[in-house]
């Protein structure tokens, strides 16, 4: 009795799809994630020199990227 109803849990386990769905979405989210700081990254780097050249041009001194200790 025990045996079967194990073996038919594990039977409606398998064939279950609905972790399909979370794994999709977070293979989705990974690949925003490796977007955004494919794109993010260079942008940055420019809106830096912008704020920079201002900041120069009001008389002050340039500010450098900060580093990751």
């Amino acid at each position: 009795m025990i045996i079967d109803y194990l073996v038919a849990r594990a039977l409606l386990f398998f064939k279950k799809d609905d972790g399909a769905s979370a794994i999709e979405y977070a293979i989705v989210v990974a690949m925003v994630a490796v977007v955004v700081v494919v794109f993010v990254t260079p942008v940055g780097a420019r809106v830096l020199g912008i704020f920079n050249a201002v900041l120069t041009s009001l008389g002050g001194a340039a500010v450098t990227r900060p580093t990751i200790p």
